[in-house]
Order: C-alpha cells, then sequence, then structure tokens
C-alpha cells in the first residue's frame, strides 16, 4: 500500500526537520549505519506484511457469545463487533486503513480531536511500518507531557536524517475502543502481539530496537 500522496499532506519536510532537532536530541549520534537500518526496517517490513497478508476480516455472527458487560457503550456494539471475542475484534483492526494525522497530533488545541478513549498507531508512512501501539481514555491528553514514544521517535528520525534515508510519522486513530480501561488494554496487548510494533517494550526482544537509548 503507498502512501506517498498521504504522507506529503501529512507531514512536510520542514516539520520533519524541525521535529528531529527538538532540545536535548538536537546532538544525538546513534552509531548505526545506514545497511543496519536499511536491514532492521526491512525486517519488519516483511513481518508486519506477512501478518497483514494472512488477516482475514470475517462478518460478525448471530451465533456469537453475548456481549460482554464491558463492551457495552463502548462504540463496539454500533459498530457490529461486539459479538466477537477480544481476539477476533484485534483481527478486525486494520492500523493501516485508518485515516492519518500528522505525528503533531499531541500539539493541537483539546477540541481539535475528540475527549474519547481510543487506541493509536504510530507508523512511518514512508515505510508502510508500524512502529508503535497505545491506547488512552482521553485522546485530547495523551502526549501532553513526556511519553517515551516521544524519544523513540525523535531518534529514528535523527537517525534517518544522519543518513539522508526519508521518513515520515504519522498516527491513526481507532475511536470503537472500549471505555473501561482493563479490555481497551487488552486489545492493545494482543495488537501488540499480533504486530510486533518495535517501539513497544514488550517486542524489543525481537527487534532489539536502536532508537530507545535516551
Amino acid at each position: 500500500m503507498s502512501y506517498d500522496a498521504k504522507q506529503q499532506s501529512l507531514f512536510s519536510v520542514s516539520e520533519q526537520r524541525n521535529f528531529a532537532s527538538v532540545g536535548p536530541h538536537k546532538q544525538l549520534n546513534l552509531a548505526i549505519d545506514s545497511p543496519f537500518l536499511k536491514r532492521w526496517k526491512a525486517d519488519v517490513y516483511r513481518y508486519q506484511q506477512r501478518i497483514l497478508t494472512e488477516q482475514t476480516v470475517q462478518q460478525p455472527s448471530l451465533l456469537e457469545d453475548l456481549t460482554p458487560d464491558s463492551m457495552i457503550d463502548s462504540g463496539l456494539v454500533k459498530s457490529g463487533l461486539a459479538n466477537k471475542g477480544w481476539e477476533a475484534i484485534a483481527d478486525q483492526i486494520s492500523p493501516f486503513d485508518l485515516k492519518l494525522h500528522n505525528f503533531f497530533f499531541f500539539q493541537w488545541p483539546a477540541d481539535r480531536h475528540p475527549d474519547s478513549a481510543c487506541l493509536y498507531f504510530v507508523m512511518d508512512t514512508t515505510a508502510s511500518l508500524l512502529l508503535y501501539v497505545g491506547e488512552t481514555c482521553r485522546a485530547n491528553q495523551r502526549w501532553k507531557g513526556v511519553h517515551d514514544c516521544k524519544q523513540y521517535v525523535l531518534n529514528y528520525q535523527s537517525l534517518h536524517f544522519q543518513h539522508n534515508i526519508p521518513t515520515a510519522i504519522n498516527t491513526g486513530f481507532w475511536w470503537d475502543a472500549p471505555t473501561e480501561n482493563r479490555p481497551r488494554q487488552q486489545l492493545e496487548s494482543l495488537l501488540i502481539r499480533k504486530w510486533r510494533s518495535p517501539f513497544n517494550k514488550e517486542n524489543w526482544q525481537f527487534w532489539h530496537t536502536p532508537f530507545v537509548q535516551t
């Protein structure tokens, strides 16, 4: 799937340069060469593309189990997914098909996006990589302060600029997430495990992610 047209409108070159040079990260010098970076990205890409290819979308059945109480009023009922278990719901979420916003969403005024629960997905849309999966009960407050993924993105961007490799970080939101913390976090964990998003700590063992140093 190509994101070229989207990335041009979502993340300008000047924004990328400004973002990559913010604060104490300006002098970041990761000892990673260009061939390693390209191989690392290719490994993540191949794995996620295999998952994307294998993912099948199934329609909910009237014979499924009754709707769990934790799904009531979560948005899942109206979306037609409420009769499925959490694993089946996770299988129906396609991060690469979500509407994208640039990575500066956390700088928007609060009224620019809903004060509601969601799952969010940080992606390098130039390389079609899903880098991070997260959840929040208040989308217009998440990431206002310190957040580890900001650091990882800064490191990732800085390394790409060192090697003159194009990249564009964007974020997609899934707004049918449960409002209750536990089921929403269950979905998040399933998606992290499924896609092996390399910026999530749970997956560092698979990718030996080089962008997580501070």
